[in-house]
């Protein structure tokens, strides 16, 4: 339900896109957009891709967000990540639960501060690149999806985002990151966003 440009456009551009980032597979589960529902059949699907890959880390959506379809996916990989571990969900299919669950804070100003940034300096160009490869939704935008409008192109605005989370880690570009658990530190020593 796109408003730029047609399901076969949006098909081609995530393709480019997941060529430009190297990525070995892109499944879509064919929900629909703008009527995601965190359901006992969309866990399932959720449930049987994730023990399909195995990823040690998940990355999900924001846990808030105004685009129902982002909250609702936050939940949804949430549910499916836990349940993905019970042998009696899909029970044809052997158990099996990632690590590591994360939430994206990119483009959000949420009261939420991110639990880690990581350094996507030598990233960034790449995956800008992979961002315009959506043109027929982002060329000339000036806002889209959580990304709030502040009159520049939404291309600035995502080189502006990165660079605002880089700062925050002292690096050119950054890309948050949620976590419900307290990330441990083994060693103080290591620890290195200098404090002054």
């Amino acid at each position: 339900m796109g408003t730029r440009g047609s399901a076969e456009l949006r098909a081609r551009e995530a393709s480019r896109a997941a060529e430009l980032l190297g990525v070995s597979a892109r499944v879509n589960l064919g929900l629909p957009d703008a009527g995601i529902t965190n359901t006992p059949t969309t866990r399932a699907q959720l449930v049987r891709l994730i023990r399909e890959f195995q990823p040690r880390v998940v990355l999900a959506p924001s846990i808030t967000g105004k685009h129902p379809d982002h909250r609702v996916s936050a939940e949804l990989v949430t549910d499916a990540c836990f349940l993905s571990g019970l042998s009696k969900i899909e029970p044809d299919v052997p158990r099996f639960r990632p690590f590591k669950l994360l939430h994206s804070l990119t483009y959000r100003e949420d009261p939420v501060k991110p639990t880690f940034v990581v350094d996507i300096s030598a990233e960034f160009e790449q995956k800008l690149l992979a961002i315009k490869a959506y043109a027929s939704q982002f060329d000339g935008a000036t806002q889209a999806g959580e990304a709030f409008p502040n009159g520049e192109p939404l291309y600035d605005i995502v080189r502006h985002q990165a660079a605002h989370y880089g700062a925050l880690i002292r690096v050119k570009y950054g890309e948050p990151f949620y976590t419900a658990e307290t990330m441990r530190v083994d060693d103080l020593m290591s620890l290195n966003v200098s404090t002054f």
